[in-house]
């Protein structure tokens, strides 16, 4: 009785313990805790008395981390947060057994080492699975808590968010080890000052972006409108005032956020025509977006769409990577009654073939990317690679509006920014809204969900091409490469014969027996 009481409270300890790096996240913020956050779970772990129990706390706080860094879903998936957390919680279970592994018992001084690169390396391609669009997207990485920490930014134009959240877990490992492992300190430690001395040194020699001039962009942000029949139209006629507040105040470029306009353009003319107004008038195009049903083809697209004096340029980019569930139902077949019981896509919107790269006025070339498409760094990548000098996000966050959500998808951009080394604009709905330059530092002030306005940024631009954009992913190639080494060498060690068996002596003389 009194074991299978153990074994309950260890499964309670992991799920909250597994939940406990969401607190780095905004809107707590708490950025140094993640560097700590993990700690109690790879205690648990390290003292998991058989395998199966490893495999089970491992399951329980994946399971743990996916409900805290996606509770704000609830009002959207309401009780099946519970089984998607459950399946995506299975991704940790290899990590788990490689934290017994690696950091249980009494660790020798090169197990410790070991633990140190392969442990965070494990951690990774937990994320990168994860990262999947079909499970989800990268929503929530570790190393993302790090948005607003400068020398964590500067390693993201290294390795990206991957490198960030190598470090991390790293910095927990080492913890780990200095808290438990009396043997192991002196590897904990030399772990921790490689940390810092590598962070150190790309701060001092990473390529940083080259100046290129400003850009104004203005954000109009409409604020919250009632529901009802007539909500596009409102939010469309909100747009259109705010807009013209914006005359005489010269931007070069208008944008406006996600699902901002109701209705297929060349459907309805006379929104064309009001936009294309509103264009001359301010003397700048508009990036509008349209969520709509396309009048040249079959469903509803999320498009991002560049208006000019004239009308739509011809500019025009289409959704490719949808939110489950919120814009399309996954194998509806067997999950449409997700639409029962929360409020999941009642149609699934159509997906774009391919991004595409906008040219503005003086030569600027922008990237558009649509609401949680800011989480995937391999898309803004594409995008500076195609020659896009601005990266703009258009987003829409109202249906949580109060909830941690508006703030950690802004919070996205400033990694998009120092990944890249290109500015980034999150402008959205209804907040919150934000613009970052190309290393990631925030420019102007961010907009928050209780304001409905219009608000002109000056933007630097810049030159140059960073680390991650030259080399993408690098740091889930390198985690792989350790740990499939890691798996070779064990294998070779189980499977190796045994030494030779020793000579044999010399033979005893042989034995006298009496006669009688």
């Amino acid at each position: 009785m009194g074991r299978r009481r153990t074994g309950w409270r260890r499964a309670a300890a992991a799920t909250a313990a597994g939940a406990l790096p969401c607190l780095a996240f905004p809107a707590p913020g708490l950025w140094w805790f993640a560097y700590v956050a993990l700690v109690p779970w790879m205690l648990l772990l390290r003292s998991a008395p058989t395998g199966r129990r490893a495999v089970l706390e491992g399951w329980l706080g994946g399971a743990g981390l996916i409900v805290a860094v996606h509770h704000w879903l609830l009002p959207s998936l309401h009780v099946f947060l519970v089984p998607v957390a459950a399946l995506l919680g299975l991704l940790w279970i290899p990590w788990a057994l490689l934290v017994r592994e690696l950091l249980g018992g009494v660790p020798t001084a090169a197990r410790a080492g070991a633990a140190l690169v392969l442990v965070p390396a494990g951690w990774l391609l937990s994320e990168l699975a994860r990262s999947w669009q079909g499970l989800g997207g990268p929503w929530g990485l570790l190393g993302a808590s790090q948005w607003d920490v400068a020398p964590a930014l500067r390693l993201a134009s290294v390795g990206g968010v991957w490198a960030v959240s190598l470090l991390v877990v790293a910095v927990n490992c080492a913890v780990v080890l200095l808290v438990a492992a009396p043997g192991a300190r002196v590897p904990a430690a030399a772990g921790l000052a490689g940390c810092a001395v590598l962070t150190g040194a790309v701060w001092l020699w990473a390529p940083r972006p080259a100046p290129a001039g400003a850009l104004r962009v203005a954000v109009v942000q409409p604020g919250p409108v009632p529901d009802g029949p007539e909500s596009a139209e409102h939010r469309f006629e909100v747009g259109e005032r705010l807009t013209r507040t914006l005359v005489g105040t010269r931007p070069d470029l208008v944008v406006w956020g996600e699902s901002s306009v109701g209705a297929d353009l060349a459907a309805r003319p006379d929104l064309s025509r009001r936009l294309a107004d509103l264009a001359r008038e301010v003397g700048a195009p508009l990036l509008v977006n349209v969520d709509a049903r396309r009048s040249d083809r079959p469903g509803i697209y999320k498009s991002s769409v560049l208006v000019g004096p004239e009308g739509p340029t011809g500019d025009r980019y289409d959704k490719m990577r949808l939110v489950p569930f919120g814009e399309y139902v996954p194998a509806r077949a067997l999950m449409g009654w997700a639409t029962s019981v929360g409020r999941a896509a009642g149609e699934d919107r159509m997906r774009g073939a391919a991004p595409v790269v906008m040219d503005l006025p003086g030569g600027l070339r922008l990237g558009p990317l649509v609401c949680f498409e800011s989480a995937f760094p391999d898309m803004s990548r594409h995008l500076t690679r195609a020659g896009a000098g601005l990266l703009v996000a258009q987003s829409a966050t109202s249906t949580f509006q109060d909830s941690w959500a508006p703030a950690q998808h802004a919070s996205l951009a400033a990694l998009r920014a120092a990944e890249n080394g290109r500015p980034v604009v999150h402008a959205t709905l209804t907040g919150v809204s934000a613009v970052f330059g190309p290393s990631g530092e925030p420019v102007g002030p961010a907009l928050s969900t209780s304001r409905s306005t219009a608000f002109v940024y000056e933007v630097p631009r810049a030159e140059g091409t960073t680390l991650f954009v030259r080399f993408g992913n690098w740091p889930a190639a390198a985690s792989l490469t350790a740990l499939v080494l890691y798996g070779a060498v064990r294998g070779v060690r189980r499977v190796r014969p045994a030494g030779p068996a020793p000579a044999p002596g010399p033979s005893a003389p042989p034995a006298r027996t009496a006669r009688g």
